[in-house]
């Protein structure tokens, strides 16, 4: 089978290698037929950030059931499925709380074992989400970073009625308003500094757009004043002036979700911290996309979503390709962000 595999220097490759093999009753064989790139895999091609090499990632795939192992009963082959990459041990006392994402002693496909870069992959059974009739290989592929988004919102207790502010126009945060539409959000207002992402974000529902560079952070959160109260404050860009935004600009007992990774130290003015206190914020932070019964409620709400129609994707896409032109479009990026999502297509 076709593999990319990326070795230390950030060099992406096209290899040749056996089709994997299922050694545990408890394993699947699955045909990858869509896998993402993550924001979260570029640093670890282009800055040394894989936990070993070289290496197959992605963890944002979907795909067909090929084989069983003979402990398998949950699925069938043929069964469409999406990727959950965590695997958590189930046992420890974080897992025992269903803090899933907490847990002490997890592995992660695409990261700590090999991913979905490739045409075929070994995953156990709890690594596999049942795509439920009526949901396409492509949106299966979006499980995985939808349910980012929704388990931040989750953690907030849901947005029905709420009024929420997304911070950062990406991939993420465009999926996460989306989601809070669909849970029945009062307003959303989304935050960036590209005009491209904000006028996709009003195509895809957004009630106002506030480009950042062009406004001051005293003009946002004037802008934002009618909807401050019931506030959902979600950062989805990861960088220490887009924090520092979201509590400048959130309204009183506003939940400030963060969901973007720092790549970068963070220091709060003075000021700014003590905002946090004056407005009497209550600081949420996110990791991952886990809750009980496994994988969680964000799966379950996600297929919903796709099943009822509310999820446009096709905006969201930069490009599909077979596996040269997935990598030369990733090495194109050279390190940066990308602007839409880049996907493999194995089908």
């Amino acid at each position: 089978m076709k593999a990319v595999v990326v070795n230390e220097e950030g060099a992406l490759l096209i290899q040749n290698i056996e089709i994997p093999k299922i050694t545990s009753s408890e394993q699947i064989l699955v045909k990858v037929a869509y896998c993402g790139l993550c924001g979260s895999d570029i640093p670890r091609i282009f800055h040394h950030g894989a936990h070993f090499y070289p290496i197959t990632l992605g963890h944002e795939f979907s795909g067909t059931i090929v084989e069983i192992g003979s402990g398998v009963t949950e699925f069938e082959v043929g069964d469409l499925i999406s990727c959950v990459p965590l695997l958590p041990c189930f046992k420890c006392d974080e897992c025992q709380k269903h803090y899933y994402s907490l847990c002490k002693n997890y592995t992660f496909v695409g990261s700590r074992i090999t991913g979905g870069f490739a045409e075929y992959v070994v995953l156990d059974k709890k690594n596999a989400f049942k795509l439920p009739k009526g949901i396409s290989l492509l949106e299966g592929a979006f499980f995985e970073p939808m349910t980012v988004g929704m388990h931040a919102l989750l953690l907030a207790k849901g947005c029905q009625g709420k009024n929420v502010v997304i911070v950062g126009g990406g991939t993420i945060g465009l999926l996460a308003m989306q989601c809070a539409k669909a849970m029945g959000a009062k307003s959303i207002a989304v935050l960036d500094i590209n005009d491209e992402r904000l006028n996709l974000a009003k195509q895809l529902g957004a009630d106002a757009i506030y480009n950042s560079k062009d406004l001051t952070t005293e003009e946002i959160h004037q802008a934002l004043s009618t909807s401050r109260f019931d506030q959902i404050v979600l950062e989805t860009a990861g960088s220490p002036i887009t924090v520092r935004l979201a509590i400048e600009i959130a309204g009183p007992r506003a939940k400030v979700g963060l969901i973007g990774t720092l790549h970068n130290d963070i220091t709060l003015s003075e000021k700014t911290f003590g905002l946090i206190l004056r407005k009497e914020l209550q600081m949420l932070g996110s990791w991952m996309n886990y809750s009980a019964p496994w994988p969680g409620k964000e799966w379950e709400l996600v297929s919903q979503y796709f099943i009822d129609g509310k999820i446009k994707l096709n905006e969201l896409i930069a490009s599909v390709g077979d596996f040269e032109s997935f990598i030369r479009q990733i090495s194109a990026l050279n390190g940066r962000s990308m602007n839409g999502k880049i996907l493999l297509n194995c089908i």
